[in-house]
């Protein structure tokens, strides 16, 4: 099924939002179970990882703001990455109630064998598409990174 845009500026197709969000949550499962079959790390835990990645050493507040969940929650996720050996904490120098959390090498490891197990996989799904296709994508995946970026 394709949603096309209506031609007056800021309509759309009203069920073009639901579409969209089915079919990202769909691709984000299927490339969730494309990893490593030994990873028994949750998928909200990877995207800590990714985080870590990205930022470098990061306030353990710092990281509950920008995954939207609870500080007990950050703080459970954080356990299981350490006990997991991916992750370090340690007090912040300048405050000790704030609790730094930095990507050990095991983590940054585990990462990036996530990303290149998904990144194989559609990698394959992308070369069964023609030309055309993969350049439409292409342009999608940039105005979807813009999505994901406003408030």
């Amino acid at each position: 099924m394709t949603r096309t845009l209506e031609r007056r500026s800021g309509e759309v197709d009203p069920g073009l939002a639901s579409q969209l969000r089915l079919s990202i949550r769909r691709l984000s499962r299927r490339l969730a179970i494309e990893r490593d079959p030994r990873e028994s790390l949750p998928v909200n835990a990877v995207a800590v990882l990714g985080l870590l990645h990205r930022r470098g050493e990061v306030a353990l507040s710092e990281l509950s703001a920008h995954e939207r969940v609870q500080p007990p929650t950050m703080t459970r996720i954080v356990r299981c990455l350490e006990d997991a050996d991916c992750v370090v904490r340690r007090p912040s120098p300048s405050d000790g109630r704030v609790t730094l959390v930095s990507l050990s090498p095991r983590g940054r490891d585990r990462l990036l064998l996530h990303r290149q197990l998904g990144d194989a996989w559609l990698s394959q799904r992308l070369a069964e598409l023609a030309p055309e296709e993969r350049d439409l994508l292409s342009r999608a995946a940039e105005l979807l990174e813009a999505l994901s970026h406003r408030d």
